[in-house]
């Protein structure tokens, strides 16, 4: 049997690979922090391994015998008190993972990044894999992160004479089942089925169904070309459009206001002083705002003509979303 190793099984996007390899016949080892939420991983036959990125010790005898690596582990916040942090598990964790499945003989590859790496122009035009960034580009720490982690990652992979297979996937926006952190997004759906959400500002996300996402890694593994990145994500929406469908699953009225980014970024900006001396976590973010003044638009054309990809209707996505959030009680 085809044996994997896995890392991030525990999140979100993690999970639903994780899945997906399981249902595809593959064994699968995945690595855990000590004392992580391991509540994705109830069901799975999944071996797991307790250790950390930032020391490749604690997991390098786990990567023997496994043909094919999924690293979709990151450290994916808008806010972080001490952004080093970031750094050193996106971008230096990315190093030494890699460094640590060359030695353990991993045959392929399979990296997490984001469309977060790519360049936008702002005013909704479709961004594609030949959309190039420079890190000026980058708003915010986690967008820097895994910038510099995928520019690791494609270095590595160009540096090992034709021995080295690596494929990039830079996943949309994911939304369905078993977000259990939430994550950003998450966070949003959440808040617009709890009826916590009273405004929203103009900006647009491509979103995709996380399970759809995480076939895409798959399909990846499969029929992607060594070197290439390819664009996981679904349909274009408007924040506006978001809320409405996610509110009217709910069964909640949808917020009628729309504040201007200008009256939102003082807003952020206390927000984060606060939880800088509370030692809590915020909502609202500066990076949140300021990534908002564009429309995060995407096409999924190159994974769709090159590995088969495919997307649903979005409504599924907000469907299975709301419905594991109400079940787990979230609410």
């Amino acid at each position: 049997m085809k044996r994997a190793f896995i890392t991030g099984a525990t999140g979100f996007v993690g999970a639903a690979v994780a899945r997906a390899l399981v249902a595809a016949g593959w064994q699968l080892r995945g690595l855990a922090r000590s004392g992580s939420d391991r509540r994705n991983l109830t069901g799975l036959p999944i071996e797991v391994v307790t250790g950390d990125l930032r020391d490749p010790a604690s997991y390098q005898a786990a990567l023997q015998g496994c043909e094919a690596l999924f690293h979709v582990a990151a450290d994916y916040r808008l806010w972080a008190p001490n952004p080093d942090d970031l750094y050193a598990i996106n971008v230096e964790g990315t190093r030494g993972l890699l460094s640590a499945a060359e030695r353990a003989g991993v045959q392929k590859i399979v990296y997490t990044s984001s469309v977060a790496t790519l360049r936008l122009v702002g005013d909704g035009t479709v961004a594609d894999e030949d959309s190039i960034a420079t890190e000026a580009d980058m708003i915010g720490h986690y967008k820097r992160s895994k910038f510099r982690a995928e520019q690791v990652v494609q270095q590595w992979a160009g540096e090992g004479a034709g021995q080295r297979w690596v494929v990039i996937v830079n996943p949309s926006t994911p939304v369905g089942p078993c977000d259990v952190k939430p994550t950003p997004t998450g966070q949003i759906v959440l808040d617009a089925a709890a009826g916590r959400t009273p405004a929203y500002v103009d900006t647009g996300l491509n979103i995709a169904h996380v399970d759809d996402i995480a076939k895409g890694h798959l399909q990846a593994l499969e029929r992607g070309r060594h070197g290439e990145r390819y664009i996981l994500g679904g349909a274009d929406l408007t924040l506006q459009e978001i809320l409405n469908q996610v509110t009217a699953i709910a069964g909640r009225r949808p917020p009628r206001i729309r504040l201007p980014h200008g009256v939102v970024l003082p807003i952020a900006h206390v927000a984060e002083a606060v939880a800088r001396l509370t030692g809590r976590q915020t909502r609202i973010t500066v990076e949140g705002v300021r990534m908002a003044r564009k429309r995060m638009y995407f096409s999924s054309a190159k994974a769709a003509r090159e590995l088969g990809y495919t997307w649903r209707n979005p409504s599924l996505a907000f469907q299975d979303a709301v419905r594991w959030f109400r079940d787990a009680g979230y609410f």
